[in-house]
Parts: structure tokens; C-alpha cells; sequence
């Protein structure tokens, strides 16, 4: 693999303390992403996909190893310190969407603008322009329950685009659609990655993983050889 590394995880572990003992979701991950690849992560349920996905989106940190994100160490980042780098350097996508229920489609994909502090009119542009890119532009004042599962993820993708983000990370991001809303949102990640920012996809589902450049599994905290 060539290009300049986004991600280099060196050792990475993560234990989670237990009255009966700790347990290990992580153990001992190295791993190189090159800036504008699309990653597809896989495994079975318990296998770490979900903790290595909080772990590289700055949601936890590990208990050993090191994390570099863009050339920074960021392994032990204080809580301020982390959100500040994910609210500007990553965009997440969730199965279940997260969109707020009683804003509308242009008030979600905007807010994470305003905790920029970007001025309104300002976001409100660059929403409907995200909206617009990923085929929503006609939905801007709909709310959350007046979408389509398929038109709900969109939102949630322009959500994840608007802050123009290095690394893109999706956690089962079809997992909630059928087949055709499935498809549409597997061409949007394309368009994505050819656009050159870089995509981290967890999946259970070979034809998600099949759309991207690299594929690589978990299995109980560790990548198979």
C-alpha cells in the first residue's frame, strides 16, 4: 500500500476493568491507513470492530500502544483536546442515523458547524449545499420521520461530509436499509473515496466490504494475519 499515512496504530490495546478480571477488546492493533483509502472492517460480533472504530474517531483512547492521526499523537488526549480534533478531522455515519428528530434535515447536517462556531447564514449554506451533493436538496425543511431510511442516511452522510473531514468512519451503515437504499448509499461512499477523503467502514456485510480498496478482519481483539 502507497500514499502518506492518515492512521498509524502502533500496538494498540484496550482493556475494560472487570470485578472478575479485565477484558481484552483490543489486543496489541497495529495498523497503517493510507490518506484517501476506503477500509472495510469486518468480523464477527465481540471481535473489537465497534471499540477500534471509537478508538480511531477519538470517542475512547487505548490503555497501551500509540495512535497517530494525521502525524499527531493523539493515544492520551484529554476530553477537550479529543473532541476539538473529531469535530474538525472526522465524520461519523451510524446504522441507526442520529439524527435529532425535531430539526430539520438542514438543521442536522449544520450542527456540526455551529459547534465550530461558524455563523448561521454561513452553515445553513453549506447544509444545503452537503444536502444537495448526496440528493436531498429538495428535503431541506423536512424533518428526520418525513425521510425514507435511505434519505435519513444521506442526511446522516452530509452530516458526516459538511466539516469537510480527512477520514470518514461508518459503523454498519446499511445495516437498517434494504437493498436498493443500500445500493445507493454503497455509491455515495464510492464517490466519497474517489473524491479523495479517506473511509473506514465497519461491516458484517460482504457486499459492503466488497466496495472497498482493502478489507481486513477481526477476531477477538486482533487483525488476522
Amino acid at each position: 500500500m502507497s500514499g502518506e499515512a492518515l492512521i498509524s496504530l502502533e500496538g494498540v490495546s484496550r482493556l475494560y476493568p472487570r470485578a472478575e478480571g479485565p477484558v481484552c477488546a483490543l489486543d496489541r492493533v497495529t495498523l497503517r491507513v493510507a490518506a484517501g483509502e476506503l477500509l472495510a472492517l469486518t468480523g464477527p460480533s465481540g471481535s473489537g470492530k465497534s471499540t477500534l472504530l471509537h478508538i480511531l474517531g477519538l470517542l475512547d483512547v487505548p490503555t497501551g500502544g500509540r495512535y497517530l492521526l494525521a502525524g499527531d499523537d493523539v493515544s492520551q488526549l484529554d476530553d477537550a483536546a479529543r473532541a476539538w480534533r473529531r469535530n474538525r478531522k472526522v465524520g461519523f455515519v451510524f446504522q441507526g442515523f442520529h439524527l435529532v428528530p425535531h430539526l430539520t434535515v438542514t438543521e442536522n447536517v449544520a450542527m456540526p458547524l455551529a459547534y465550530r462556531g461558524v455563523p448561521e447564514a454561513e452553515r445553513e449554506d453549506r447544509a444545503r449545499a452537503g444536502l444537495a451533493r448526496v440528493g436531498l436538496g429538495d428535503r431541506l425543511r423536512h424533518l428526520p420521520d418525513e425521510l425514507s431510511g435511505g434519505e435519513k442516511q444521506r442526511a446522516a452522510i452530509a452530516r458526516a461530509l459538511v466539516g469537510e473531514p480527512a477520514l470518514v468512519l461508518a459503523d454498519e451503515p446499511t445495516g437498517n436499509l434494504d437493498e436498493a437504499a443500500a445500493d445507493g448509499i454503497l455509491d455515495l461512499f464510492r464517490e466519497i473515496h474517489a473524491r479523495g477523503t479517506t473511509v473506514i467502514v465497519v461491516t458484517h456485510n460482504p457486499r459492503v466490504a466488497a466496495v472497498a480498496t482493502r478489507s481486513l478482519a477481526l477476531h477477538e481483539g486482533r487483525l488476522a494475519a
